[in-house]
């Protein structure tokens, strides 16, 4: 339930990133390896459509990059893509073809798939948005246990051992996560669920539910 496979579909398609996550199981498997992974595609790019703009930054001609904007690498930009006033990039990130990274989000070691939207005062660190996932105003990843453990992923009555001090949250394509919520480290949301506003998640939310507070969940209809 936790897989690549069972989280996101059409991966080539719906991210510049599909490569890396080839011959992974888990998708925060793959949060390790984003900075090394982005200066080898940069350095690939068309450089006639991805202008290096400074070390490691590389930002398609066709987004738009708010002059407040704080971009450090690695750091890729997509087509349409939209960095908005006072975006604070801190490296390690991909945004995908026609996200938005609103004003004062910030961003640190993450890959947002295609369409994902995180437009207002949102941070999302140490994590994976798949594809149209939109984040409400407010809503963050805690990607930091508070006595500084690895973190692990809470599935039922399993537990997934993760290996990574820092892990924020994995959602799947088309998840809805309300205004001002809190997703605990670990945090991964099934494909085509939506977290109430002022949630504090942890753990599993299954595909296509609706998460109402901890303990309440149910199918959609």
């Amino acid at each position: 339930m936790i897989e690549i496979n069972d989280l996101f579909t059409n991966i080539g398609e719906n991210t510049i990133a599909g490569e890396i996550f080839n011959d992974k199981k888990y998708p925060f498997e793959v949060l390790p390896e984003i900075g090394d992974f982005i200066i080898k595609l940069g350095n690939k790019l068309d450089s006639n459509l991805y202008k290096l703009i400074k070390e490691n930054v590389w930002v398609h001609i066709n987004a738009k990059v708010a002059e407040t904007a704080s971009l450090n690498g690695p750091l890729i930009i997509d087509d349409g893509a939209q960095i908005r006033h006072c975006a604070f990039i801190r490296g390690n990130a991909i945004v995908g073809k026609g996200a938005v990274v609103g004003n004062s989000t910030e961003l640190k070691n993450v890959i947002l798939f295609d369409k994902v939207q995180v437009p207002h005062y949102n941070y999302v660190g140490d994590s994976v948005l798949g594809y149209k996932s939109h984040m409400g105003a407010g809503a963050i990843t805690s990607n930091v246990k508070s006595d500084k453990t690895p973190v692990t992923v809470k599935v039922g009555n399993q537990i997934v051992e993760t290996g990574l001090k820092k892990m924020g949250a994995v959602l799947g394509d088309n998840v809805e996560v309300g205004c001002n919520s809190v997703l605990n480290p670990g945090t991964i949301v099934g494909s085509g669920s939506n977290i109430y506003p002022l949630s504090m998640v942890r753990g599993y939310v299954k595909a296509n539910s609706i998460y109402k507070k901890q303990g309440e969940v149910v199918e959609k209809r």
